[in-house]
């Protein structure tokens, strides 16, 4: 009990430094030695920190990094290029000025499923948004829940192939790809969808019959756009779409037709094709789309070399913050106290692993703040725990992937979630004004469609 409380005290410091603000980087290896002061001898933690979290976190960062940096450099070439701003100013001008919120949540969805970070994608959109919304007077305060429609839900966690971290990192547990149950992932993007813009249109309604406008605000900071010197549409999509389509067809296709008996070796870690076939998809997938990007609109490049560098530079920072929730969660898994943690867990629903997968995955992302840091942190310490139930229940290891990714984008969206803030910064908002709209887009809407797809999934399996 004395180890049980070590990890529940090391949790809620975890949750309450990283909302005031703290570094996830210091954060994670202080707090889980903490957790193990709780546990084990003093003499204990050196060889806990290199040993054990240590090894969690690079074998992360190894992993995953290529994802990681080429998201990164395809995400600042699609906003430097201005391929962004295209496709968000295109989708406006074709959906029409009355259409604002459904333009800015599209424009949001294309570019995320496309490849291109949140952040990105906030920064791309935001000055379309802010610029709409201000000429037909309608509250500014409802453009981050329009933004969060397409970049924080279903895009992130329910669509079939999208090439975010977060479909991703179930791929070596459950030895899955991108395009996990695709009709359950399509199912619960239904509902994202259609939730989260219901809810979106009747909030716009109300302040509308309040005769609430754009409102007082000071947008000096948003960084105009010249829409005249913007690359084409056809450059600008192109290369979102050759990352899907070749996404698709190399998990599909190409890879399960090589040679890749190889793997077997030593060498190559000893796996099969399908512990590493999701993983290449994207990785192959978004370097191409970065070369066609580059090269489709050569002409409009201002500092192709600065764009790239600072792709690279700006994947660190996310990659290492994951990593070491990853490293925390490692440690975690090696105490006493998880043994009761985990069979408590376990048995919140023993007829049924992916009611189990699902709570804990949704309580590590709030805790954390995180979509990809608690899932990380979830299957690092029971990954293995949940393939080998899959196996012994008759689940799909597919229908765990897809539960896995969809009960990651839930409770992360907390206020103290790094890109809820980030976003509302961007925005020049504040939780008071915003949080409602964000908190049902990307909280309540996500849960009802994981609630859909537990039900689907356990009456019918994956599909």
């Amino acid at each position: 009990m004395l180890s049980l409380s070590g990890i529940l005290l090391s949790l809620l410091l975890l949750m309450f430094l990283a909302y005031r603000g703290h570094s996830v980087l210091i954060l994670a290896p202080v707090l889980a030695m903490l957790a193990v002061l709780f546990s084990a001898p003093s003499n204990e933690l050196l060889g806990t920190y290199t040993q054990v979290f240590m090894q969690g976190m690079g074998g992360f960062a190894v992993k995953f990094f290529p994802i990681f940096l080429l998201g990164a450099v395809f995400g600042k070439l699609m906003e430097d290029s201005g391929a962004a701003h295209t496709i968000a100013y295109s989708l406006v001008k074709r959906l029409g000025k009355q259409q604002a919120i459904l333009a800015i949540a599209l424009s949001s969805a294309i570019l995320t499923y496309g490849g291109v970070s949140v952040f990105v994608v906030t920064f791309a959109v935001y000055p379309i948004a802010a610029a709409l919304f201000r000429e037909i007077n309608i509250p500014k305060r409802l453009i981050p829940g329009a933004i969060a429609i397409g970049s924080l839900t279903f895009t992130m966690t329910a669509l079939p192939g999208s090439p975010a971290i977060q479909n991703a990192i179930p791929m070596p547990y459950f030895q899955t790809d991108a395009f996990a149950s695709p009709g359950l992932g399509l199912i619960a993007s239904l509902i994202m969808f259609a939730g989260a813009t219901w809810w979106m249109k009747g909030r716009l309604k109300k302040a509308l019959a309040a005769g609430e406008g754009y409102g007082n605000h000071h947008d000096s900071h948003i960084k105009e756009q010249d829409f005249k010197h913007l690359p084409p549409l056809w450059g600008a999509i192109a290369p979102i779409v050759l990352v899907i389509v070749l996404n698709y067809v190399l998990t599909k296709f190409m890879l399960p037709m090589m040679d890749t008996a190889y793997l077997a070796d030593k060498k190559f870690g000893g796996v099969n094709l399908n512990a590493v076939a999701g993983l290449w998809a994207i990785i192959v997938a978004l370097a191409a789309g970065c070369l066609l990007l580059v090269f489709a609109n050569m002409k409009y490049w201002r500092n192709l070399k600065k764009s790239v560098n600072d792709g690279a530079m700006g994947s660190l920072l996310p990659i290492f913050n994951t990593a070491s929730e990853v490293g925390y969660g490692t440690v975690i898994a090696t105490l006493a106290g998880f043994v009761i943690l985990r069979d408590f867990m376990l048995g919140i629903s023993p007829g049924n692993p992916l009611i189990s997968e699902a709570i804990v995955i949704n309580v590590m992302a709030g805790i954390t703040g995180s979509a990809s840091g608690g899932m990380s942190i979830a299957l690092s310490a029971m990954g293995d725990t949940y393939m080998q139930l899959a196996k012994d229940f008759g689940i799909s290891p597919e229908l765990m992937h897809r539960v896995a990714s969809i009960a990651s984008g839930g409770l992360d969206a907390l206020p103290h979630n790094g890109a809820v803030i980030t976003m509302l910064t961007i925005c020049g908002l504040t939780h008071k004004e915003s949080y409602l709209d964000v908190f049902v887009v990307c909280v309540v809407v996500p849960l009802a469609a994981l609630i859909a797809v537990l039900t689907l999934g356990t009456m019918f399996g994956s599909f």
